[in-house]
Parts: structure tokens; C-alpha cells; sequence
């Protein structure tokens, strides 16, 4: 139990898991660098004490291993692993209860709670321009809050039960907001605030949202956390923290009592500024775009408050700690909400709704030979449901086939799969439709495609380790490299358009539809820098599954169609190079990098200052 964010940074700091920085950093790139640099050697978490322009303090990379999320969670997780049980079969209860009873106190105790103001809660004011201004990436568009809690309330339910928390990024500063009085929202439609927004857009009520920063660890990820319908973020907060949210409402403004920073506005109806870009989670800029905006309010702050932030970035980064924490929490609750799957994975190289692992059970049809049947209708499941809808690629497997299968393990997944890829069955497309808003692979904002590729029985072929290609590969393709038995990346020129594309594709095709052990290379990626993605597992996953989309970029050799069902024998190629209406890469500041590099070298500020625990 934390009872602030200050009360988790000395209980790690008492664990040598803690660095103080006390020398005046820059929030304009600076504090990111160092961040993502210490993040890089598995550092401990950051207290920033002196930032440039701002006179507060901020702490990040609080989730930077998972060692330190369970060592911050080690009371709860273990609690919050017993209600997931209960929800998923009520009967243990009974077969089980002096273990299961305990929870029943913490579910009571864990309902949000008015409270009253005190000296050290929310007492004083500030400005929009006084906070730190923390500008992660040379071409973001402002500052940003990436750490963000936006509680919003259904207009008929003003009150804790119509509530919403959720983690939408918030840009402080640029574009056309006034300095001081507006503050962009990032959220789609569909989500808890867009659904308030859609009711307050056919009201005359004003849309008064409340922005969490800080408090308890719980709190912040109580707003990502995918929570079954009906329950209250509030309520799972308390129960993450086995202490109840605390709360007051001002000025019609929801106000958290143990949060360090709160600001309070009203959306502005019927309106949207442009909002962007941002340095993103799947290793690009999100663009500029149109979105809602709020008009400030107050900008409330605790005494000593501290200013909690990420550095947003190409995965893993620390947010992943986030991803691992959710696994923790629900993984025995799969089986539940998505019948017949054993296990699944959003797989975090590729920024989580790229790609997405799964693991089903074929058990109706013993009696003849293996296909995917059943495995297809739970692949359905998963892209109608809540967050997994959002995959671009699903790959799912029977479990049968490799009952030891580790589908955390990216490299043995995919040979597993392409040991048993027959491509004239086991790849089914979805063409025109929404994906995620963050991922520029498709044809225009939140459009795209999608693809599942499902195998089932025995394997159908030997994977290759070494490249045997015979002559000269047609021009403008060059330098193949294995990227493990049977994936073969071959580099091409900078994509130019789709006609192009297709006529280039089709002259590789015809070279390698002559090779004689075709079959053994399943899956070929074309690609910018074949030497960059054939070296390591990490940079396959992230340039393969972020920059394609399935319908445009997908072909085969010895393709065809039967009864509209696209199919190859052969090779399935994957064009997974740069196309013109990507967003581009996030590179760091290269003077800022070795400013930062310099701390850490011998006679810098940070050398040899910091070992971690955890």
C-alpha cells in the first residue's frame, strides 16, 4: 500500500532502486534522454529535482523491469489474482474459501471514499506553463502528459458510477492552443470519454473533465487497465492499492485527494484543434490530427508535488511494465473471455496491436485429419473483443500440435507456425477495415486491414538455415539474410507506389518460383535494410508487423484465388519496407544523446551513481 508517489519513490529508494538527479536538467528532450538511457541499462526509477523553468520535481521509469513491478505490486498482485479467480468461477469460493475470503474485506474497503482538503492535499494553484514541459522527441509537437488519469462522468450519472478513467495523452503547449488556458485530448469515439463526449454533445450540459498526475502507482494504471464491463477504475485503484480512492468534487470538478497534480476544465463541444505529433508506441510519430480540447479550469497541486511521466518510445519500453502487469493480473482469466483459447499474447516488439499470439484448442473434430476450424471461429472472438480487436496480424495455433509451446517466445512461435503454414488455407483477410488509430500502415487514419494465419497438426515442412539461392536476384532486390530457419529478408529499393511494387514483386516472384526449395523459406520479408532486420528477433517483429498492411502488402508466389480465397504455394512475401504515408521514425536529438551519453562516462555527473535492486 502507497499512499502517495513520493511515499512508493522512498520505498524504493530504501531498496536501492532510486536515482536522484539533483542537478537542473532541460525538459525539452533532456529529461528524456536520460531517461530512456537509464531505461536502457535496466536502471533504477528517476526523481528528477531541478527542472529547467518549472519548480516542481518528477519521477520516471518507475516500471522500467518487471522485478520493480512486483516488488511495488508484491502485496496486491497476488490479492488481485484471487478476485480474477473468483469472477472466472464463482465455486471456489466454496471449494476453497479461508483462501478466497480474504478478498471480500479488500472489495469493501476498496470503495471510493469522499474525503475533505488537508494541508498537504491540493491546496494550492498553478499554471499550465509551470509544469514541467516534458518534450520527448525532436519533432513532437509540444509537451506532452503521457501519464495522464482523465476521469470524465456520464452526463445522467454525475457521480462515481457513471465514471471513466482513462490514459489519453494530453498535450500542454503548440499548435493553436492559447498558453494557459487550452490543453488537447487524444481519444477516439469508442472509448469510456468518447461515449461521454457523444451524450454531452446532445446536452446543454458542460463536458467537465478532471486530469489525474501522480499518486499512488495504482492509480495510473487503474486508467489502462482493460476492466470487465460495469467496473468502476475508482474501485479497481483502491483494490490495486488495498486503500480506498479518495476524492472531492469542486466547482462540479471531481478532484482525486492523493493525487499530486490535478487540472480541471470543460471539453468544448463540437469542436476539435489540431493535436500532434507524438513521439509513439510503436516507434514512430503519431501525426497531426484533429481532436477534442479543454478549456482550463484550475490547475490544482499537493504540497511538494511530483510530476509523474514516461518516455513513450519503439518498444520495449517502460510502458511494456505496464503490459507485463496486466499478464500478471488476468492471465487465468483467458479461458473465460475468450472460450477455448489456452493462452495469448500482444507481443510487445511490435508495439502491442500489430501482432498479436494465440493459442486455441481444436476439440471437435478427432476423427480426421488436423485443419484449423475451430481455432478460427476463437480468432473471431479475439478481433471483436474489446482491445484485441485492434490487432493488425493474429497468428494462432492448436494447442495440440505442441502442448510445451511458449508463446512469449516470438522466434519458436513463428517456426512453430511456419513449420505448418499451408498458404493455400491458412491465411484469411479482413480488407477494409478500422485498426489502430497509432499504426500509418493502411491506407488512412484508423483504416487498414487485417490477416490471421491459423495452423493446426503435424509439420508440413523442414525450415531452412542457410540461404541456397542460385544466380542474381532480378534488380531492384539485393543481400538476402536469414533471419532464422526458414524467414529470409531480402533488401529493396525505397518504395515508390503500389504499381511499381507489383510489377518489381512479380519479376521476384517468377526468380523464385523456379528455386527448388522454395519450401523450405515460408516467409519472405522485403524490407529497407536486410542486415538491420535479420539482426535480432526484435527489429524482425517491430519493421515486419509495423509496416505492412495485410491486403496491400502480402503476396505469394504461385498465387491465386479460389472461391475468393486468396492463397500461394510457395512463399508468402510480406513487403515490409517504408512506404510515403508512413509517419516517421523516432530518432533522438544526436547532440542531446551524447550530452546525456556524458553523464554517464567517467567524470560525469550520473557515473557510477546508480546500481539496482530491482
Amino acid at each position: 500500500m502507497y499512499y502517495s508517489l513520493e511515499h512508493c519513490l522512498l520505498d524504493l529508494e530504501k531498496n536501492a532502486s532510486l536515482l536522484r538527479i539533483p542537478f537542473e536538467v532541460d525538459p525539452n528532450l533532456e529529461m528524456a534522454e536520460i531517461h530512456r538511457q537509464i531505461y536502457e541499462k535496466k536502471g533504477p526509477a528517476i526523481l528528477f529535482e531541478k527542472i529547467k523553468n518549472s519548480p516542481f520535481r518528477a519521477a520516471s521509469n518507475l516500471y522500467g523491469t518487471h522485478e520493480r513491478v512486483d516488488f511495488i505490486f508484491r502485496k496486491e498482485i497476488p490479492l488481485m489474482q484471487d478476485i480474477i479467480a473468483i469472477k472466472n468461477d464463482p465455486s471456489v469460493l466454496l471449494s476453497r474459501p479461508f483462501k478466497y475470503l480474504k478478498t471480500l474485506p479488500l472489495a469493501l474497503s476498496s470503495i471510493p471514499r469522499k474525503g475533505i482538503f488537508s494541508r498537504n492535499n491540493l491546496n494550492q494553484y498553478t499554471q499550465i506553463d509551470r509544469l514541467p514541459q516534458v518534450i520527448s522527441w525532436p519533432k513532437d509537437g509540444g509537451a506532452f502528459v503521457t501519464l495522464p488519469q482523465v476521469y470524465s462522468e456520464d452526463p445522467d450519472q454525475l457521480d462515481t458510477k457513471g465514471s471513466n478513467i482513462g490514459m489519453y495523452r494530453i498535450q500542454l503547449s503548440g499548435n493553436e492552443y492559447l498558453a494557459n488556458q487550452e490543453i488537447g485530448l487524444h481519444y477516439q469515439i469508442h472509448r469510456g470519454i468518447g461515449v461521454h463526449h457523444a451524450k454531452y454533445n446532445q446536452s446543454d450540459q458542460p463536458f467537465k473533465v478532471s486530469i489525474f498526475v501522480g499518486g499512488p502507482p495504482s492509480h495510473a494504471f487503474s486508467a489502462i487497465m482493460p476492466l470487465p464491463e460495469g467496473m468502476s477504475e475508482l474501485l479497481f485503484a483502491g483494490m490495486l492499492n488495498n486503500r480506498a480512492f479518495r476524492y472531492k468534487k469542486q466547482d462540479g470538478y471531481m478532484l482525486s485527494l492523493d493525487a499530486d497534480f490535478v487540472i480541471t476544465g470543460d471539453v468544448v463541444k463540437n469542436k476539435l484543434k489540431p493535436e500532434g505529433p507524438f513521439g509513439d508506441h510503436l516507434g514512430y510519430y503519431s501525426l497531426t490530427h484533429p481532436f477534442p480540447f479543454m478549456k482550463v479550469h484550475k490547475v490544482f497541486h499537493k504540497k511538494n508535488p511530483i510530476w509523474h511521466f514516461t518516455v513513450v518510445s519503439r518498444p520495449p519500453a517502460e510502458d511494456s511494465g505496464f503490459g507485463y502487469l496486466i499478464h500478471q493480473i488476468v492471465k487465468d482469466l483467458t479461458p473465460k473471455e475468450f472460450p477455448g483459447i489456452k493462452s495469448i499474447h500482444a507481443v510487445d516488439a511490435a508495439g502491442v496491436h500489430p501482432l498479436l499470439f494465440a493459442i486455441g484448442s481444436e476439440r471437435y473434430m478427432p476423427f480426421r485429419e488436423p485443419r484449423p476450424e475451430e481455432i478460427l471461429t476463437m480468432a473471431n472472438r479475439i478481433l471483436g473483443t474489446g482491445q484485441t480487436s485492434l490487432a493488425k496480424y493474429l497468428w494462432i495455433t492448436d494447442h495440440a500440435a505442441n502442448p510445451n509451446l511458449n508463446i512469449h517466445d516470438p522466434k519458436a512461435f513463428f517456426m512453430h507456425n511456419l513449420q505448418r503454414a499451408n498458404w493455400s488455407r491458412d491465411i484469411h483477410f479482413i480488407t477494409k477495415t478500422t485498426i489502430d488509430t497509432l499504426d500509418y500502415s493502411g491506407d488512412g487514419l484508423n483504416s487498414g486491414s487485417k490477416a490471421v494465419i491459423a495452423t493446426a497438426g503435424p509439420p508440413i515442412r523442414d525450415l531452412a538455415t542457410e540461404i541456397n539461392f542460385q544466380g542474381i536476384l532480378p534488380p531492384p532486390f539485393s543481400n538476402p539474410q536469414m533471419v532464422m530457419p526458414g524467414v529470409i529478408a531480402i533488401q529493396a529499393k525505397p518504395f515508390a507506389n503500389y504499381s511499381s511494387a507489383i510489377t518489381e514483386i512479380s519479376a521476384l516472384k517468377s526468380y523464385l518460383e523456379h528455386l527448388e526449395d522454395l519450401d523450405s523459406y515460408p516467409l519472405i520479408v522485403l524490407c529497407d535494410d536486410s542486415n538491420f532486420l535479420a539482426q535480432n528477433i526484435q527489429n524482425f517483429v517491430w519493421a515486419t508487423f509495423t509496416r505492412s498492411n495485410p491486403s496491400h502488402d502480402i503476396y505469394g508466389t504461385h498465387e491465386d484465388i479460389q472461391h475468393k480465397h486468396w492463397g500461394c504455394r510457395g512463399a508468402l512475401i510480406i513487403d515490409a519496407r517504408i512506404k510515403p504515408h508512413h509517419a516517421p521514425i523516432l530518432e533522438p536529438d544526436p547532440a542531446i544523446q551524447d550530452k546525456v551519453h556524458r553523464y554517464f562516462t567517467k567524470g560525469g555527473a550520473l557515473y557510477g551513481h546508480f546500481s539496482t535492486k530491482y
